[in-house]
């Protein structure tokens, strides 16, 4: 389904926003509080989930089963979902749980509606410090106690004058975090730990440079459609589509953007 009418894509705003608007409360509920009844879904390793997590799922879940019914939904949290639209929700509830856990305000709540070849809309919301980043259907924009501005990435011709982020110090494999250290050992400042608030910031104008991997495509598909209707180019790190999960360079210059691909892959 490429091409939505306008009919259909306000349908849609209106239905990420609802979204947006339950999962918020439910998740400040139990932000910075004792209540977060931890699990680890890894034996090695960890990988947390909260009961807001869940929470947070099975609401946007019945707000889609009644308002959305013939559209399937990609979650973290449940068994996907196949409907009848093409159009699918991918959603997670709270991306950044070791942040949440931890009680930073770098988390957020992922919303986008996937048309068959990736995000054609996206929300991150960010419930604590009241911001909404949006991007889809030509509208970029930041929401913030009740105040609405446009959304647009900044320029960067060398990736010597870059802000890079990623989450993981380690990035990824052993591999992976070499071929990272490349591109942060040329660029003007690095920084970790931000997950999907990193690719809000950049849409934003503030950093220029995300580099990630292991993802999965609900933490991605709202990343790209925001930095994407802000200006920005989200790929893999051969340049190809990021949708579906696994490696992530976005960008907020097309030059940064190539320099840091040749960085990747030397």
């Amino acid at each position: 389904m490429s091409i939505l009418s306008k009919t259909l894509q306000n349908e849609l705003w209106d239905v990420a926003h609802a979204l947006a608007d339950a999962a918020g409360p439910i998740a400040l509920q139990y932000f910075r509080t004792s209540g977060q009844d931890l699990e680890n879904k890894l034996t090695y390793g960890f990988d947390p989930v909260t009961v807001a997590d869940k929470a947070i799922e099975r609401e946007m879940r019945a707000i889609l089963a009644k308002r959305r019914p013939d559209d399937g939904v990609l979650g973290e949290e449940y068994e996907n979902s196949t409907g009848t639209s093409g159009l699918t929700w991918v959603l997670d509830p709270i991306d950044g749980t070791r942040g949440f856990i931890s009680g930073t305000p770098t988390w957020g709540v992922l919303i986008a509606v996937d048309a068959g070849e990736g995000p054609v809309l996206g929300l991150i919301d960010q419930p604590y410090t009241g911001e909404r980043f949006a991007g889809g259907f030509d509208v970029a924009s930041l929401t913030h106690n009740g105040h609405t501005r446009d959304l647009a990435v900044k320029s960067c011709a060398d990736i010597s004058d870059a802000i890079a982020f990623t989450t993981f110090p380690e990035v990824g494999t052993d591999a992976e975090g070499a071929a990272f250290e490349r591109v942060a050992g040329q660029a003007k400042l690095t920084r970790y730990g931000m997950d999907c608030y990193a690719y809000a910031l950049l849409a934003l104008g503030q950093i220029d440079l995300v580099i990630e991997a292991g993802l999965n495509a609900y933490d991605i598909q709202g990343p790209i459609a925001v930095v994407e209707a802000a200006g920005g180019i989200v790929t893999d790190w051969q340049g190809g589509p990021a949708h579906a999960g696994g490696q992530a360079l976005a960008a907020s210059d097309k030059r940064v953007h190539e320099q840091a691909l040749k960085l990747l892959n030397s």
